[in-house]
């Protein structure tokens, strides 16, 4: 007799695969984490397989997971696909995100592919800028909806999260040793300042080695070890490590990363995307949130 997979549970097994656990997963879809875990335990049960390895303090797929995942994406792709096609969508239209380049991973991704499920018809434009130039573009009336990363957060704003800022360079790498200690920023970052300040409160000497307006060359020059670089916790840039300094190099004051979403942007699409992004900075079991609002 035929066996059927359940596109529910298919769907359950690829949040948890791409979010790395069970409680981001459930955000994402709304539903608890006892549903997921139950969904998950269906679909291995039907095929009679071990699709995740819950023995360490991560989830990780095993070899058949690896395996059902590519074949998983395909189907709930080409399902997402016909339900669009086949269904009255009524939402239309254009929304305008800004989000500084430093928080873009690993959740927008995550938010748009969402988004995109619930709202086929409705184009997202995302912004990809430093904090200051995305709230005065805010301000202009050309975003519906922007994030930051502030010490504080304005009237109108909601905290979604607050994280350490750590030091970041190349993976294995000897920089952060040297002194003066070679820094490389954009010259509008907002983390600049605080880390020069407390550069200068330890005594540590420093030098502005990098300076330029592209991330890319940031990044660059901090992965071939000629600069150290900060992030916020759970969010180092790719090629980079959080550096291992034993106290050498000061603690670093904290962000918050804010959400402002516009007056003018009201409906179901907006806040679907306001809720979305939402659930994916306040869900996350690696930061701590901080408020709710402010």
């Amino acid at each position: 007799m035929p066996r059927n997979l359940d596109l529910t549970a298919l769907r359950s097994f690829v949040a948890v695969a791409d979010a790395g656990g069970v409680t981001r997963a459930a955000g994402f879809l709304n539903l608890t984490q006892s549903a997921v875990s139950m969904q998950l335990k269906r679909l291995e049960e039907s095929l009679d397989l071990q699709l995740l390895d819950r023995s360490a303090r991560t989830i990780a797929l095993t070899a058949a997971g690896e395996q059902l995942l590519g074949y998983a994406r395909r189907m709930l792709a080409l399902n997402d696909e016909i339900y669009a096609r086949m269904t009255h969508q009524s939402y239309e239209g254009e929304v305008i995100v800004g989000v500084p380049h430093d928080i873009v991973y690993p959740a927008i991704p995550q938010v748009l592919h969402r988004f995109s499920i619930d709202f086929p018809r409705v184009r997202v434009q995302l912004l990809s800028s430093y904090t200051r130039r995305l709230k005065e573009q805010f301000r202009r009336g050309e975003c519906d909806m922007i994030l930051t990363t502030e010490d504080g957060c304005d009237a109108g704003g909601q905290t979604l999260q607050s994280l350490p800022l750590v030091w970041v360079g190349a993976p294995g790498g000897t920089m952060w040793k040297q002194r003066p200690l070679r820094l490389a920023y954009e010259p509008n970052c907002l983390f600049r300042g605080s880390v020069t300040a407390a550069l200068d409160a330890a005594d540590i000497p420093w030098e502005m080695a990098v300076e330029s307006d592209s991330t890319r060359t940031i990044e660059a020059s901090v992965c071939a070890d000629l600069a150290v670089h900060t992030a916020l916790l759970g969010m180092e840039p790719p090629h980079m490590e959080r550096i291992a300094h034993g106290g050498n190099l000061p603690e670093l004051q904290g962000k918050r990363i804010n959400l402002y979403v516009s007056e003018l942007a009201k409906g179901a699409v907006a806040s679907g995307l306001a809720d979305l992004i939402r659930q994916a900075y306040m869900d996350s079991p690696k930061l701590q949130v901080v408020s709710s609002s402010s």
